[in-house]
């Protein structure tokens, strides 16, 4: 069905949309030139694995899962599952929403390669994936607060690092700022003001 190159995505979607038993919500990705698929997260195993198992998908092997982080909607957290199928040279992608307290179906069951791609959307966003195995930071250091990559966490973070030598080790101590955070207005024009620039003032209009 999908050996042949040359057929276009619409066949791949009317494959899914015909041959998986749930209704799917199937989009175009002009870039990538793959299909996009947003489904529910509860129902993410069930998807992958039919995914990865169809004698005529075969999407056998896991890039990636990234995030974005949406904080002013209740499901703040998009997860993209990014996979490939080397027999049939396809790629497809499959998005998710969650929220703070979701906890999110873990595919270490069936991509091994998941084990510690989960661990580095929960170590940056706090995202939570059930029945994970090892579920722990992996970029940050021991004991670090919060979750860098979420839109809301402060620039400065909230502890700082620094060498003792009295205590001769290295220590964590709350952010101390030298001074407040102050709004510098450099005239950029690539953000745009909403005043009249020196110079301005001698254009005339048609």
């Amino acid at each position: 069905m999908v050996q042949d190159r040359s057929q276009n995505s619409k066949i791949l979607e009317k494959y899914l949309t015909d041959n998986y038993p749930e209704k799917l919500k199937i989009t175009h990705n002009d870039i990538m030139k793959s299909l996009v698929i947003s489904s529910n997260y509860e129902q993410i195993l069930e998807l992958i694995t039919f995914l990865r198992d169809d004698q005529n998908l075969l999407f056998k092997e896991l890039i990636d899962i990234f995030a974005v982080d949406y904080p002013e909607d209740e499901k703040r957290f998009e997860l993209t599952y990014s996979l490939l199928s080397l027999k049939y040279n396809r790629r497809i992608f499959i998005k998710i929403r969650s929220g703070e307290e979701d906890l999110v179906p873990s595919v270490t069951s069936i991509y091994e390669a998941a084990n510690w791609l989960e661990r580095e959307v929960y170590d940056m966003y706090g995202v939570t994936f059930s029945t994970h195995p090892d579920l722990r930071r992996i970029l940050t250091d021991y004991g670090f607060l919060g979750y860098p990559l979420r839109k809301d966490f402060p620039l400065t973070g909230y502890v700082e690092v620094r060498y003792d030598l009295e205590k001769k080790k290295v220590i964590y101590e709350p952010v101390n700022l030298a001074q407040d955070f102050r709004y510098f207005d450099f005239e950029s024009p690539w953000e745009g003001t909403k005043y009249v620039l020196p110079g301005d003032e001698k254009a005339t209009k048609d």
